[in-house]
């Protein structure tokens, strides 16, 4: 079972790939003579420099000669690795592009598929439909809303402000029943009136 979560998903290496990888050992190589040579000159040069010193002049300048000719080679080495760095750099911008042009094509494929499922008519259908269903919708509010007066529109947008708030908790009426209030007092609030109402009459006549 761990093997086989275990392992690891195959690359597949094509002919650019294998293109790309022999240019860049060869521009390895070509680097690693370059630096040989460099270090080479070097020797040849304290060389004859050593040789001027010891008087051996045509031993001096037969090496000399032999570094101007490893010279030139060196420059050659370095216009080969240009031209090596610049094909892997166009091979590697190719691969690019044929990965954009592939999901182009997928692109394409995709709408043209999603094109013939529907088409230009079953577009226009879905759209008249919508907007018959629109507008039978709107004919429904409209009735709705001429068969309802001024105090039934408020009524309503009371019931939804209580419902988006929340249900209000009142207060529960009590079930004992309320206290009776004595006949004698009933009796005496009104007595109490027609005194004051008799009594009236009288202050008016004084003041007069």
């Amino acid at each position: 079972m761990g093997n086989i979560f275990g392992r690891k998903r195959r690359t597949r290496v094509t002919e650019q790939d294998r293109a790309i990888l022999q240019l860049k050992q060869q521009r390895d190589k070509l680097r690693q003579y370059q630096k040989k040579i460099n270090v080479q000159l070097e020797k040849e040069r304290q060389l004859a420099k050593q040789l001027l010193k010891d008087g051996k002049k045509d031993k001096a300048i037969l090496l000399l000669k032999k570094k101007r000719y490893q010279d030139q080679l060196l420059d050659k080495t370095e216009n080969q690795i240009s031209n090596l760095e610049r094909m892997v750099q166009d091979l590697e911008f190719a691969q690019i592009e044929m990965k954009v042009i592939e999901g182009l094509k997928v692109g394409n494929d995709c709408l043209k598929k999603m094109h013939e499922m529907l088409s230009v008519e079953e577009v226009e259908r879905i759209m008249d439909e919508t907007q018959d269903s629109i507008e039978y919708q709107r004919q429904i509010d409209d009735m709705l809303a001429g068969s309802l007066s001024q105090e039934d529109e408020d009524a309503v947008l009371a019931e939804l402000e209580a419902i988006t708030q929340g249900d209000v908790d009142l207060p529960e009426v009590p079930d004992e029943a309320l206290p009776e209030v004595p006949e004698a007092e009933e009796e005496q609030e009104p007595e109490g009136k027609k005194e004051r109402v008799k009594n009236k009459p009288e202050r008016e006549m004084l003041a007069v």
